[in-house]
């Protein structure tokens, strides 16, 4: 049996190496288009590699991706986030969580990540050749046929492809499986973070605060946790959050949207109206600058008094209603107009793709090409920040390697 699997990334790897330990016979090679392979390993997670999420519930783990989570149930309860780390510590890749949940190599080294799955394949024997891009596939009887982009090269038969070419950031990338008969969501940007050009609160960069809850005006799009403020605008993992799961959305109005901070994750003003009267009533001599609510950073919170022309030398029982309900009030309820939006990192994440409608996801397969399956990216799958796009590849790729029909 020979089986061809295009792209050389998490997917493309995991899903070869699985298939060649599932069918020790058959010859595997992996076709990369360009001279790179496993850049995104290598770049994720600051060069340490975010390898998955320490996530232990499906349930759970579902909820982190805004498309593809629901359907993905089946396939995680075959291959989640224990048995992703089970696999790279039995090959001499150990592993750590942190507090947030990320899972990366005790090493810190995305290289570590990247030498297991190159080791992988060369112990089994899968031929890896670069500079190999595909043009087209034609089933032919019980086979597919590939012609590639280089036209000198001659074309090849196999008996199994994988798809595993990520995620493309235009359609026309994915014209050659549309030409098949699958269907395409169209791809859109998703994980950016937020510009502010005609803001002030760039001026405090660098600046993170840690519980927020951050929506956007006019829809039920919220999402809560740190958010860090930065020369352009808005990021952290509140604002990422939200763009995943607002990536359509939010490119239909062309990323022109007002967004509403709770700085303390509260929406309940009266709730937040007797913290402030606490706060006046045990320390009504202080000024208002010096004693800050829910320990918020200093320089956000002389930011926001200046912001509602709220003296900082005013002090705590001089406060009055209006002043307190402007402080209520900025503190549940600020608002920032944002126009346009930056790639956060270089971790570029579409939503879009080969939509789930077109492949059956028990073994990921296509619906419309017989022996043609996919894995990773080139899915209309895609999640949050935290280790989870990985895992989405290596499910996907695990079942895609199983080869069933």
């Amino acid at each position: 049996m020979k089986i061809a699997v295009i792209g050389g990334g998490a997917a493309g790897f995991f899903s070869a190496i699985t298939a060649k330990e599932n069918y020790p016979d058959a010859e595997v090679v992996i076709l990369e288009k360009s001279q790179k392979l496993l850049s995104k390993v290598k770049i994720s997670g600051g060069g340490r590699c975010n390898v998955t999420n320490s996530c232990s519930s499906v349930g759970q783990l579902c909820q982190a991706y805004p498309r593809g989570g629901k359907k993905l149930k089946k396939a995680f309860h075959l291959f989640n986030t224990g048995h992703t780390i089970a696999w790279f510590e039995s090959r001499g890749v150990p592993l750590f969580a942190q507090d947030d949940g990320r899972v990366f190599p005790v090493s810190q080294r995305s290289q570590t990540v990247i030498d297991c799955l190159l080791h992988e394949t060369h112990r089994l024997n899968i031929a890896i050749e670069l500079g190999v891009g595909i043009k087209s596939i034609v089933p032919i009887n019980n086979q597919l046929e590939l012609s590639f982009i280089n036209e000198e090269l001659p074309t090849r038969i196999f008996d199994k492809v994988i798809v595993a070419t990520g995620g493309s950031p235009k359609r026309q990338g994915l014209a050659w499986l549309e030409a098949l008969g699958h269907k395409i969501e169209d791809p859109t940007p998703s994980l950016f973070t937020f510009n502010m050009p005609t803001e002030e609160i760039t001026q405090l960069t660098g600046l993170v605060v840690e519980n927020t809850l951050v929506s956007i005006q006019g829809t039920k799009l919220k999402s809560d946790g740190p958010l860090l403020i930065t020369h352009w605008g808005m990021s952290g993992p509140a604002v990422l959050k939200l763009s995943a799961f607002g990536a359509r959305m939010l490119n239909e109005i062309k990323y022109d949207f007002n967004v509403q901070i709770s700085w303390v994750n509260e929406t309940n003003n009266e709730t937040v109206t007797n913290q402030l009267k606490a706060i006046a009533a045990e320390h009504p001599k202080k000024m208002i600058s010096n004693v800050r609510p829910y320990a918020l950073p200093e320089r956000l919170w002389l930011f926001l008094l200046k912001k509602r022309a709220i003296p900082e030398n005013r002090k705590w029982s001089e406060l009055g209603t209006k002043l307190l309900n402007k402080l209520v009030n900025v503190l549940t309820n600020d608002v920032y107009a944002v126009q346009g939006k930056t790639t956060f990192k270089e971790e570029f994440v579409t939503c879009g793709g080969v939509s789930l409608t077109s492949v059956d996801l028990n073994t990921m397969q296509s619906n419309v090409c017989q022996n043609l399956y996919f894995a990773g990216e080139v899915l209309d799958i895609d999640a949050i920040t935290g280790g989870y796009n990985f895992q989405a590849a290596w499910t996907t790729g695990f079942l895609a390697g199983k080869l069933h029909s």
